[in-house]
């Protein structure tokens, strides 16, 4: 499996963003496709996640209410929808998979796609 993140942007605060996640292969039904972020000189931190083949959602407390992450069958796809975005959203935003089913922690993720930047300007 590969993945390839897409749909960064500079965009003003309160404004929205759509990142998309291609996946090469198909992912098995207990995988995990998750969307990380890392914003300069921080640690790499977990923002959503959603199982391949029962659709649950995770997200993080920072952004639970306003971002959503979903599938798209058609394209094989995992899309992050971010509304009303905030400076701190700022960040380099990167798309994983997790074989083991593992949600919270990017150590248990095995393959990364390359990071799309999302800037948000006060």
């Amino acid at each position: 499996v590969q993945l390839q993140a897409s749909g960064g942007g500079l965009v003003q605060a309160g404004e929205s963003l759509k990142l998309s996640c291609a996946i090469s292969g198909r992912p098995f039904s207990s995988s995990v496709l998750g969307w990380f972020r890392q914003a300069p000189g921080k640690e790499r931190e977990f923002v959503a996640a959603i199982r391949w083949g029962s659709r649950n959602t995770y997200y993080a407390d920072s952004v639970k209410g306003r971002f959503t992450i979903s599938k798209d069958n058609a394209k094989n796809a995992v899309n992050l929808l971010m509304n009303s975005l905030k400076p701190e959203d700022t960040a380099v935003y990167y798309c994983a998979r997790s074989r083991r089913g593992s949600i919270w922690t990017a150590l248990e993720y095995d393959e990364w796609g390359q990071g799309t930047l999302v800037t948000v300007s006060s």
